[in-house]
């Protein structure tokens, strides 16, 4: 093969087909649903139901489906027991969230009666288990970390509120639920992306579900996927306290641009013109910060004032990490936990793809160009 044939990063190469979701530079579809209509008018339960089951759920199959999230939300001992013991990984900071929770879900597949059985109806049982469970590891975990006895699931409250819940044992008000739940529509599903792809060569092997979502989650870990909302915020704070200094957002920038370094939340291997979930929770997390205070627009008006800047002298917009990290810090969510709600999100997009590997399974194996040494003997 040519070097001419390759593609760094395989960027533009078409990996396989799917039925599931169509990112495009105008839109991203989920099964026939444009995302700006899903975020206004679906609930996190619907557009799950869509993506695990295949069609828009009835207002009886939503409701069972909710009412089957709901049952299935609480945790085995030995998973609640292994969480108890993790703060001191976490401070030690040899592990972090999402090292945590990816050896949760690693647990729970040893725990499920069905983890070995790759049939459509027990990969769907199993993909509702790890939807409702993923939030209460999260909560469990983040409980733990603080000292805190766990806090229970509470079935009166929705996906996303319950997953607000057990983080921080105060009920959310109605305004917090509804852009955590659409936070969590925005982030379900992106079609091929590293740790999606990840997913489907693991189960493409004919392995598990469970085995499949593990690797996503350490796929989805790293700073340049899932781990980008964590990194905009961390600098976002670093600009705050600059600013704070004395050091203007222009200044701060222009030194970054010197230092060639990398601002997390901009950019994307595909939308060029700009992702169109950024500006959907940009303004949900404004109208959240409104709510809250001036100190909280504050940081909303710092990130528009650097998004300006990204776009006016490198024209590169932001993608949804970059609200994303704004909208989780004024909701009080500790930043080493946005991670981990992503996968709480992308379980469904994930499970959806190992479901429809496995329904028309081919063997992901990919061939590479080789630049070593040339063939010369042993003993030469």
């Amino acid at each position: 093969m040519s070097a001419a044939n390759t593609k760094a990063g395989l960027e533009g190469v078409i990996a396989g087909s799917t039925d599931i979701c169509s990112v495009e530079q105008g839109a991203l579809i989920y099964r026939g649903y444009e995302i700006d209509d899903l975020a206004r008018n679906a609930t996190f339960e619907g557009v799950a139901f869509l993506l695990l089951v295949g069609h828009k759920p009835s207002a009886v199959e939503l409701k069972a489906f909710d009412s089957e999230l709901k049952a299935n939300r609480a945790l085995p001992k030995e998973v609640c027991d292994f969480l108890k013991i993790t703060p001191p990984m976490l401070k030690s900071g040899s592990a972090v969230p999402m090292d945590i929770l990816r050896t949760a879900v690693s647990m729970l597949g040893n725990l499920d009666p069905q983890c070995q059985d790759n049939s459509p109806e027990a990969e769907r049982a199993k993909a509702k288990r790890l939807t409702a469970q993923i939030p209460t590891v999260i909560g469990h975990m983040q409980n733990a970390l603080e000292g805190k006895a766990a806090v229970a699931p509470d079935a009166s409250l929705s996906h996303a509120a319950n997953l607000l819940w057990m983080m921080t044992g105060v009920k959310p008000t109605a305004k917090a639920a509804r852009v955590m739940d659409v936070s969590l529509i925005l982030y379900a599903e992106h079609d091929y992306n590293a740790s999606t792809f990840s997913a489907r060569v693991i189960c493409a092997t004919l392995s598990d579900l469970h085995s499949a979502v593990t690797g996503a989650i350490g796929a989805l870990k790293g700073p340049l996927h899932g781990g980008a909302n964590e990194a905009a915020m961390d600098m976002l704070k670093e600009i705050t306290v600059a600013h704070k200094a004395g050091t203007s957002v222009e200044d701060w920038m222009l030194q970054a641009f010197a230092d060639k370094r990398k601002l997390m939340g901009f950019g994307h291997r595909v939308y060029k013109n700009g992702d169109h979930r950024a500006g959907i929770l940009h303004a949900l997390g404004r109208e959240l910060a409104e709510q809250k205070g001036p100190e909280w627009v504050e940081l909303f008006d710092l990130g528009e004032r650097v998004q300006k800047i990204m776009l006016d002298d490198k024209q590169i917009h932001p993608n949804v990490d970059f609200p994303c990290g704004m909208t989780y810090f004024t909701m009080d969510i500790p930043v080493p936990q946005y991670t981990p709600i992503f996968v709480a999100s992308r379980i469904t997009g994930w499970a959806a793809h190992v479901m429809e590997q496995h329904a028309h399974n081919r063997l992901i194996r990919p061939v590479s160009e080789y630049t070593g040494p040339a063939l010369s003997g042993w003993n030469s």
